[in-house]
């Protein structure tokens, strides 16, 4: 059986991975069925989830995941740029001959993504670029921020990458982050971080507002038709949410 870190690690994972729909009530039953796990483990794991931002928890109406306001996902983001910027410098005044080329073979993949239209490829090799440099400047306070924003800005951010030809913009800003790192220039790194995070948050602001209301509702409607439906429905609809935008 399942121990209480192993269900919140794996919970955690099935929301990032769009498992469980925005707004989908969390039944204590199916998570202890799905995760092998006591009702002790699940109602452990709930909380800490809860003060992540990726689950909502209400007095005698359970658990759901949480629906992250269009305006709040703006406001992460502009959080997010000011720590990107230092993490960013940091790295450049840190980074290392062995993690100079991690970042350009990131980079390398980024570039086969765009050119194949993977969008899924890119997206990863996208978050996996900002995770290094991350790494690389060792500032666990701005890490450990910035890991619990991304947390929540994720099926944002997936809707932003189906947007055409915002691959190939964003590919030109990470390719001059990634330039100045690699010259150890801390201020053209943050300056460049920051220019991409408010292309993001630029692009973010054009989304129509109907497109991102109506991918909240359809993803609202999925969790109520998940619930319903148990696993097998819980599964599907994780499908259809990812061919549509989580």
């Amino acid at each position: 059986m399942a121990d209480e870190g192993a269900v919140l690690g794996a919970l955690r994972a099935a929301i990032l991975a769009g498992e469980f729909a925005a707004g989908q009530r969390l039944v204590e039953v199916d998570l202890c069925e799905r995760f092998d796990s006591s009702r002790f483990a699940v109602r452990a794991a709930l909380p800490v989830l809860a003060s992540e931002g990726l689950v909502d928890v209400q007095r005698h109406r359970g658990a759901r995941v949480r629906v992250i306001p269009f305006e709040e996902a703006i406001e992460i983001t502009e959080v997010r740029r000011l720590l990107e910027g230092l993490t960013a410098a940091r790295a450049a005044q840190r980074v290392t001959a062995a993690q100079a080329t991690e970042l350009q073979e990131v980079i390398k993949q980024m570039r086969e993504a765009v050119g194949s239209a993977e969008l899924m490829r890119y997206s990863d090799a996208n978050a996996q670029l900002h995770a290094l440099i991350r790494t690389i400047a060792a500032h666990e306070t701005a890490t450990g921020i910035i890991e619990r924003l991304r947390a929540q800005m994720v099926r944002h951010q997936f809707m932003l990458s189906l947007v055409p030809g915002r691959p190939t913009v964003s590919l030109g800003q990470h390719e001059r982050i990634v330039a100045a790192i690699l010259a150890r220039d801390p201020d053209g790194a943050e300056a460049a971080m920051r220019d991409h995070i408010t292309s993001v948050i630029d692009s973010l602001n054009n989304l129509p507002t109907a497109q991102a209301r109506t991918g909240q509702a359809s993803r609202a409607r999925a969790g109520r038709a998940q619930a319903r439906t148990g696993e097998a429905g819980r599964a599907q609809a994780g499908r259809a949410q990812t061919s549509t935008g989580r």
